[in-house]
């Protein structure tokens, strides 16, 4: 009988892992939160929407016979992480999280750390400044509490309903965004902060570099803690290899 895997997706790697488990004689399943409209397309069978807590995803576990569960959510999706994390745990199956490396400050970078939205909301000070929100529509309601800036605020999706200020500025784009893409934003809008998540790898880096050639600070959420007693790898290829291990000790004939 094939293995059946499930992802936690909703990231690059985890559409990476589900490209390179495509083609092997497997069944993987991707979940995805459905909180974007309209997702990237996936190379594998897809789940769209919630479980209903970590009970909820354990019985979806128990009724799919899902033989292992891979998280390779984003790097701040707690939730959702914790949950998988206790309903491993209650069906014994087997647990992997991916999780790319946070980005780590170079010369050049002006980087405020901050706990989290309302902390950097605080952060900004009361003097008005041209904010760059790079932070996702989820986090964006604390910073109506600070109406003096002016705010430029990119997502996937709208902003429903909009952030309750008097100047903000949509911008719809999807990336991944280069370095080039996000100076252009920065210098078109005249941004002197930029705040942004520490969520790792290539496709939103951009606005990390682009602020650092402007010598614009940009504060920084910290990273969420691991999740306890959960093996992590930080690469595609880890996960893989980690796949394959845990197959053969189930079955030795392999895949």
């Amino acid at each position: 009988m094939r293995p059946h895997i499930l992802i936690l997706g909703g990231t690059t790697e985890a559409r990476e892992l589900g490209l390179a488990l495509s083609n092997r004689e497997l069944i993987t399943t991707m979940s995805l939160a459905g909180r974007t409209a309209a997702p990237a397309a996936q190379p594998v069978p897809v789940r769209r929407g919630g479980f209903g807590g970590a009970e909820g995803l354990a019985e979806y576990l128990r009724t799919q016979r899902v033989d292992f569960l891979i998280d390779a959510t984003h790097p701040y999706a707690q939730t959702i992480s914790a949950n998988a994390a206790q309903a491993a745990l209650q069906t014994n199956t087997p647990m992997l999280a991916l999780r790319r490396p946070p980005w780590t400050a170079v010369d050049g970078d002006v980087w405020i750390d901050v706990s989290d939205a309302k902390d950097a909301a605080r952060a900004l000070g009361e003097c008005p400044r041209r904010v760059f929100l790079a932070v996702g529509r989820q986090e964006l309601a604390p910073f109506a509490t600070a109406p003096q800036h002016h705010y430029v605020i990119r997502s996937v999706d709208p902003v429903e309903p909009p952030l309750d200020v008097p100047h903000a500025h949509y911008i719809l784009a999807r990336g991944p965004f280069t370095e080039s893409d996000d100076r252009a934003v920065l210098e078109a809008f005249s941004i002197d902060a930029v705040v942004a998540k520490n969520s790792g790898g290539a496709a939103t880096y951009g606005k990390i570099a682009a602020a650092r050639l402007l010598g614009v600070p940009v504060f920084m959420f910290s990273r969420p803690p691991a999740v306890p007693d959960c093996i992590c790898v930080a690469t595609v290829a880890e996960a893989v290899a980690w796949l394959d291990h845990e197959i053969a000790l189930a079955d030795p004939r392999g895949v």
